[in-house]
């Protein structure tokens, strides 16, 4: 409700019989608009790891294969690099001409230069070596072969 103030005067005058209104400024409930944000942040907290899927590799099976941790760089080489030369960088699809210069730009800013290569086991060894010389005149000091054990699926 609008505050209403009387302008003071001495004498009776008509500017005295005038009121000046303040309207003060309209302010926005936020109760309503955080309730609804932490219901969407609940949600995407929720089906963000059920929409997160990766490449189908047919990886080879290793007797002794380790468990990877930590954070690391990955490239993929699917089945299909015979046809179109495209491996994947994480989950993007880069042809093999671009490749080097898009794991020198990862390299700049990773601690360590290591890359972890995932092939199909359709595809062949030269293929895979291929990839690993442009790992390697991108900078990369280490490359490793991901495997899957035989109890894993």
């Amino acid at each position: 409700m609008p505050k209403v103030q009387t302008i003071p005067s001495a004498a009776p005058t008509r500017a005295s019989r005038l009121r000046r209104v303040n309207v003060s400024l309209a302010e926005i409930n936020v109760v309503p608009l955080v309730d609804v944000m932490l219901v969407l942040l609940i949600i995407f907290m929720v089906t963000a790891p059920m929409i997160q899927r990766g490449i189908d590799v047919n990886l080879p099976v290793a007797q002794r294969a380790q468990a990877i941790s930590g954070e690391r760089i990955e490239v993929i080489v699917p089945a299909e690099y015979r046809q179109n030369h495209i491996v994947y960088l994480g989950s993007d699809p880069i042809r093999k001409e671009l490749l080097q210069e898009r794991v020198r730009q990862k390299m700049e800013t990773a601690a360590q230069k290591d890359v972890f290569l995932r092939g199909d086991s359709g595809v062949s060894l030269g293929e895979v070596v291929e990839v690993t010389d442009l790992l390697k005149a991108a900078g990369v000091e280490h490359v490793g072969l991901v495997t899957k054990s035989p109890n894993e699926r």
